[in-house]
C-alpha cells in the first residue's frame, strides 16, 4: 500500500431549492410526438380554451353593451320641423323653419312610396332583425377594398343614425347604432320605425322627410306619390345631391339605373304588377319648384298669420318655434295673385325710383274680407318681405283720413242723432259746408277747412259725402257725440287699441285715427253685411303632427242695425257713381265706398265693397332710410296721390278679377225711414226745430221685427235690383282727395235719373219706392 494519502470523496453537490434540470427539447418532442413545425400549432385544448374565452368575452361584451347603451333622446336636428302655411285650397304658401320637414303618419304616405323605399333600402325589413351583421361585414370589406363606401345598415339602423345619433363615421357611433337598433326593434313596431325613417331621411333640395320631398320634386303630398315618382324619391336616398337630375343632368343614366333597380325590386317582392312596371317611363321632377322661402308676399303672410294665431290664443310663440304645424289659411290663391297684379299694374309699374326720389317712398297695403263670414281672402303687405319687412296691411301708424267719415254717419243713424237745431240726421239733412266754419255745440274751438278751402254753403249729407266735405262731418261728429262715433267704429270692426281714436273730439270725423288696413276692411265688411259683424280670421284649420288644434269658436253679432248699415251703403254708392271714387267703377259691379287722405298727403285710401267682398287699399309714404312718414306729392309724376287715384284703381281691377267667376249681385237695402225725404236747410224760417218724435218721417218698417210700416207712403224704400246708386248731382267739384266730383246726369223735373241712365257695365242709378225715383 502506498504511503501517499488517498483523495477523499467529495460530497455530492445538491441542486438549489426549486431548481430542476431542463430536459432536452428533443426528448420533449420525442415524448409528445410533436416535432418540427408541429410544435408551433396550438393543441386542441388550447383552441377550445381560446374559443371559450372569446365566446365569454363576446357574450359578456354584448350583454354589457346592451345594458350600458341606452336609447337616447332624439337629436335636435331630427325633431325640427317646418311650419307649413297653406292657401284655402291646400296649396303651399310657405314653409317657415330652419329645417324643411313636415312629419306625416305612415297612413298619409302612399303604399307605393313605402314599398319603393323598402325595395331600395331593405327588402327584408318586415321579416328580418334590426341589424344585419353579414351585410355590415360585406359593406366594410367593399369599402376597405376600394369598391366604394357602402352601407350595411338596415332601415332600423339608418333611422337610429338619423334620429338619435349624428352622421359621423366612427367606431363608437357604429357600436351605439348597433345596440340602439336592437333595443328599438324590441320597443317599437316595424310600422313605427318605417314611419320614423321616412320622416327623417334626407332627399336633397333641402327636404327632410318624404312629405317635404314629394312637394320639392313633384309638388304633391306623399299620399299622392305613384310607383314611378316614389321610386325616384327612393333612389335619391342613396345620393341625394348627385341624383337630382335637374341640377346634375350628367348623372341621368346612373339615376335611371337606380330607378329601375327599385322598380324591379318592387316587382320581385310582389308590390308592383309586372305589366304596370313595363309601361313606366322615368318621371322627371319639376324643373322649378314652388319656393318655400319668405320672399315676396310669403314672409308677410307667415308673420301676420303667426301673430294672429298667438293673439287669438290658438298657440303660443314657443310652441310655434318647435314646428310641426300645418296651418290652412283663409287666403285664396287666385285672389291673392289678383291683388298683387293690381298693385303692380296700377302703382308699382308707374314708379320711377331712379329719377323721382318721392317714388322711393311709395308703399302699399291692402286687405280683402268676405263680409258674410269675416274670412280674409287676400292681403297685400309690400313689394317683398326680404326688402320691406313691415306688413302694410296690419300696421297702425297712418291716418285713415276721410275713409272714417262713414262711421260718423252710421253712428248718427244708429243713435237717432239730430242736428244742433233738432233736425234728424239723414242722407238729405242739410248742413252748412262753409270751409273753416267753427263747429257748434263744442266747448273748444274747432274750424276744419275743406279740401282746397272750398266753400259749399248749404249741402246735403249725401252730397257732402260724395265731395268729402270736412266742415259737414266735423259738425256731424259733435251732433252725434265723439264717444258714440268711437263706439260705433269699434262695433263695426276697428280695434279698441287704434291710436288716436280716444279723445279725438270733432277731429275724429276727419280720420285722425291710425287704424290698420285690415281693421278698416273688417269694419267696411260689417256695413256690406247689413250691420252684422264677424271678427275677421285668417285661419281655417290648424294641425300638429296630424292632430287637429282647436280653434276659437266663431260667432257673429249685430254690430249696428240693418237700417243704419244699409242707409250708409246707399250714401256711399254715390261716392263711386259720381263722387271722388269713380275710378272704382272699373269693377263693373254695384259698389259702395269712400276715399280718404291723411294729413300732408302721407297716405291715400280707398275703402269699398260689393255685396260679396269688402276691400281696402292704402298707398303710404315712408322714407326707406329713416322710416319716417313722407308726403307723396309728385309720386308717379302726379301733383298728388289721392284715394280716388291709385287706391281706387287698384280696388277696381282687383275686385273685377277677384269676382270674375261670381254672378253680379245687387245691394239689398232697407233704409232709414224717411231717408229719401227732402229737409229744409238749417235755420229755415218756414219750419222750426223738430222735437224728438215730432217729425214727419216714417216709422221703421223692418221685416226682421215684424213691424208694419206707417206714414203716408206706407212702406220704406228698397234698393232696386238694377240699382247703380247714382246720386244724380249735376254739379261738379273737388273732394278732399283731389278727385273730380262728376255730376250724374239729371233728367226730369225733379232731377231724378231715368231708367235708361246707366253706369259702367249697364248698372242703373235709381232707387225706387212706389214708382218714385229719388236720387242718392
Amino acid at each position: 500500500m502506498s504511503d501517499e494519502p488517498q483523495p477523499q470523496p467529495q460530497p455530492q453537490q445538491q441542486p438549489e431549492k426549486g431548481w430542476a434540470p431542463r430536459k432536452p427539447l428533443a426528448a420533449d418532442a420525442k415524448k409528445s410526438g410533436r416535432t418540427g413545425w408541429r410544435r408551433l400549432v396550438p393543441t386542441w385544448r388550447m383552441v377550445l380554451g381560446g374559443f371559450l374565452v372569446a365566446a365569454v368575452l363576446v357574450v359578456g361584451g354584448f350583454f354589457l353593451g346592451y345594458h350600458l347603451v341606452q336609447i337616447p333622446a332624439a337629436n335636435a336636428l331630427a325633431t325640427q320641423q317646418a311650419n307649413v302655411y297653406l292657401y284655402a285650397d291646400g296649396s303651399v304658401i310657405a314653409r317657415d323653419g330652419e329645417v324643411n320637414r313636415e312629419n306625416v303618419a305612415l297612413s298619409q304616405i302612399s303604399q307605393d312610396a313605402q314599398h319603393a323605399v323598402l325595395a331600395a333600402e331593405d327588402r327584408d325589413f318586415y321579416t328580418e332583425s334590426a341589424v344585419d351583421p353579414q351585410a355590415m361585414v360585406r359593406a366594410a370589406w367593399n369599402t376597405a377594398t376600394g369598391k366604394g363606401r357602402q352601407s350595411g345598415s338596415t332601415i332600423t339602423q339608418q333611422y337610429v343614425k338619423n334620429y338619435y345619433l349624428r352622421q359621423e363615421q366612427t367606431v363608437t357611433r357604429k357600436v351605439k347604432e348597433f345596440f340602439i337598433s336592437i333595443k328599438l326593434d324590441r320597443e317599437q313596431t316595424k310600422d313605427q320605425i318605417l314611419e320614423g325613417y321616412l320622416n327623417t331621411s334626407f332627399f336633397g333640395r333641402g327636404a327632410y322627410g318624404i312629405q317635404s320631398a314629394a312637394h320639392a320634386y313633384y309638388g304633391v303630398d306623399a299620399s299622392e306619390l305613384d310607383a314611378g315618382r316614389a321610386a325616384y324619391l327612393a333612389a335619391l336616398v342613396n345620393a341625394p345631391s348627385q341624383y337630382d337630375v335637374i341640377t346634375h343632368p350628367e348623372n341621368r343614366d346612373t339615376v335611371e339605373d337606380r330607378w329601375n333597380y327599385v322598380l324591379d325590386g318592387m316587382v320581385a317582392e310582389g308590390w308592383l304588377e309586372a305589366s304596370e312596371r313595363a309601361g313606366m317611363t322615368f318621371p322627371m321632377p319639376q324643373r322649378t319648384t314652388l319656393s318655400t322661402s319668405l320672399s315676396g308676399q310669403r314672409g308677410y303672410i307667415v308673420n301676420v298669420v303667426k301673430d294672429h294665431l298667438v293673439s287669438e290664443g290658438v298657440v303660443d310663440e314657443a310652441a310655434l318655434d318647435t314646428g310641426g304645424y300645418r296651418i290652412t289659411t283663409t287666403l285664396q290663391k287666385d285672389k291673392q295673385d289678383a291683388f298683387v297684379d293690381a298693385v303692380n299694374d296700377k302703382l308699382m309699374d308707374r314708379l320711377d325710383k331712379k329719377n323721382r326720389k318721392v317714388d322711393t317712398y311709395v308703399r302699399a297695403g291692402g286687405a280683402s274680407v268676405d263680409p258674410r263670414n269675416g274670412k280674409v281672402v287676400a292681403m297685400y303687405n309690400g313689394i317683398d318681405y326680404v326688402k320691406q319687412y313691415t306688413p302694410n296691411a296690419t300696421r297702425r301708424d297712418f291716418q285713415v283720413g276721410s275713409s272714417f267719415k262713414p262711421f260718423v254717419f252710421t253712428a248718427a243713424v244708429e243713435n237717432g242723432s239730430r242736428t244742433q237745431d233738432g233736425r234728424p240726421i239723414s242722407p238729405n239733412t242739410v248742413y252748412d259746408g262753409t270751409s273753416e266754419r267753427p263747429v257748434q255745440g263744442w266747448s273748444g274751438r274747432y274750424a276744419p277747412e275743406n279740401e282746397d278751402h272750398r266753400d259749399y254753403g248749404n249741402i246735403t249729407v249725401r252730397e257732402a259725402t260724395d265731395k268729402s266735405v270736412n266742415a259737414v262731418y266735423a259738425q256731424m261728429a259733435v251732433d252725434v257725440g265723439p264717444d258714440k262715433v268711437r263706439r260705433t267704429a269699434i262695433d263695426l270692426g276697428l280695434s279698441e287699441k287704434t291710436p288716436s281714436l280716444d279723445d279725438a273730439g270733432p277731429s275724429i270725423a276727419l280720420g285722425v285715427a291710425t287704424a290698420s288696413v285690415l281693421d278698416m276692411a273688417a269694419a267696411y265688411a260689417t256695413l256690406a253685411n247689413h250691420g252684422e259683424h264677424a271678427d275677421y280670421t285668417m285661419v281655417e284649420k290648424v294641425t300638429q303632427n296630424g292632430e287637429n288644434v282647436e280653434l276659437p269658436e266663431r260667432t257673429t253679432r249685430q254690430a249696428v242695425s240693418r237700417q243704419a248699415a244699409d242707409t250708409t251703403t246707399a250714401v256711399l254708392r254715390g261716392v263711386v257713381e259720381s263722387g271722388t271714387a269713380t275710378a272704382a267703377q272699373t269693377a263693373g259691379r254695384p259698389a259702395a265706398g269712400k276715399t280718404g287722405t291723411a294729413e300732408e298727403d302721407t297716405a291715400a285710401w280707398f275703402a269699398g265693397y260689393t255685396p260679396d267682398l269688402a276691400t281696402v287699399v292704402a298707398v303710404m309714404g315712408q322714407d326707406p332710410e329713416t322710416a319716417g312718414h313722407q308726403p307723396l306729392y309728385g309720386a308717379m309724376g302726379l301733383p298728388r296721390v289721392n284715394g280716388g287715384g291709385a287706391p281706387a284703381e287698384i280696388w277696381g281691377q282687383y275686385t273685377r278679377h277677384a269676382l270674375a267667376d261670381e254672378p253680379v249681385k245687387s245691394f239689398d237695402l232697407r233704409l232709414q225711414p224717411g231717408a229719401w225725404k227732402t229737409q229744409p236747410p238749417p235755420g229755415d224760417s218756414s219750419t222750426g226745430p223738430s222735437e224728438p218724435g215730432d217729425d214727419d218721417y216714417d216709422t221703421p218698417g223692418d221685416e226682421d221685427t215684424g213691424e208694419e210700416p206707417t206714414g203716408p207712403d206706407e212702406s220704406e224704400p228698397t234698393q232696386d235690383s238694377t240699382d247703380g246708386g247714382g246720386t244724380g248731382d249735376s254739379t261738379g267739384g273737388t273732394g278732399d282727395d283731389g278727385g273730380t266730383t262728376e255730376g250724374g246726369p239729371a233728367t226730369g223735373g225733379d232731377g231724378a235719373n231715368s231708367d235708361d241712365d246707366t253706369g259702367p257695365g249697364g248698372l242703373t242709378g235709381t232707387l225706387t219706392q212706389h214708382g218714385r225715383r229719388d236720387l242718392w
